[in-house]
């Protein structure tokens, strides 16, 4: 399913998305693609799969871990688009956004990398070290591939930028209600609901809202705010890495989160009218 119907079909329900992001291979494969399935029964609409990356600089300690773990397992960029087969073969036919720094698809050259994902199964990818204006090459060959480029707007992200960035965006816009990097945060901050409101003035795609959503009432908030939606990354790495040696065990634990956030995404939604 592409991101614009799925986002229609959750506009119907009167539903936020709920998009997950795990780094594919911590800490292995196998672990990887029964978590996906996890989220997916559980909750998870839209998929953010990362390909862990040596220097993740958006990114902080939770998910720095998690790089550093898969790629001493050695997962490579070709096996997570590998992977991103796999999780097509299990049947799993939600959206799939590939997060990725730029290095990897500008080695692989960047038409090859979007065809590549494109066959594989996803439907958009995030370069979170892209900025707008050295996003040219990205956005042609994302047009020719039919792979959305999204683009990540910030609390420091000037009004030219932001009307620059509405202007060439397509399938959603990822707002990251924070100034700094990802991972788990006690409370949401007002600066994340006022950059939705200040970003929805702009536009009426699809806004997803991450970088430090861990519960039912934080995703809540932002979707009420006016979010389409919630992102979720390093709260789920928080419960399984607590048992790296079993980490199958936590799944029913990650279920339960996942099915929490998600109904923190309902409830939002139903507050917005």
């Amino acid at each position: 399913m592409n991101l614009e119907d799925k986002f229609k079909e959750l506009q119907k329900k009167g539903e936020g998305a709920h998009m997950p992001h795990v780094y594919y291979g911590d800490p292995h494969e196998e672990f990887s693609l029964r978590l996906i399935e996890t989220l997916v029964e559980n909750g998870a609409d839209i998929l953010e799969f990362g390909i862990p990356f040596s220097d993740p600089t958006a990114d902080g300690p939770t998910f720095q871990a998690v790089c550093e773990r898969a790629l001493e397992n050695g997962m490579t960029p070709t096996r997570c688009i590998e992977g991103i087969k796999k999780v097509r073969e299990r049947g799993i036919e939600n959206p799939i956004v590939v997060t990725t720094y730029y290095n990897i698809p500008y080695v692989t050259g960047v038409g090859n990398f979007l065809n590549k994902i494109k066959e594989a199964g996803a439907q958009a990818i995030i370069v979170p070290n892209v900025p707008v204006e050295e996003a040219d090459e990205l956005l042609a060959e994302g047009k020719k591939s039919g792979i959305h480029p999204i683009f990540q707007i910030a609390p420091t992200t000037t009004e030219d930028r932001l009307k620059k960035i509405v202007d060439i965006a397509s399938g959603f816009l990822y707002v990251i209600g924070v100034e700094g990097v990802t991972g788990v945060r006690e409370s949401l901050g007002d600066s994340t609901l006022k950059l939705v409101k200040r970003v929805r003035k702009h536009t009426d795609m699809p806004l997803l809202a991450g970088f430090g959503i861990s519960t039912r009432k934080q995703a809540s908030a932002v979707v009420a705010a006016g979010a389409d939606g919630a992102i979720a990354g390093s709260a789920y790495a928080r419960v399984y890495e607590k048992n790296l040696e079993k980490p199958e065990e936590t799944l029913p634990e990650i279920a339960r989160l996942v099915g929490q956030i998600k109904q923190g995404c309902i409830e939002g939604y139903g507050q917005r009218r």
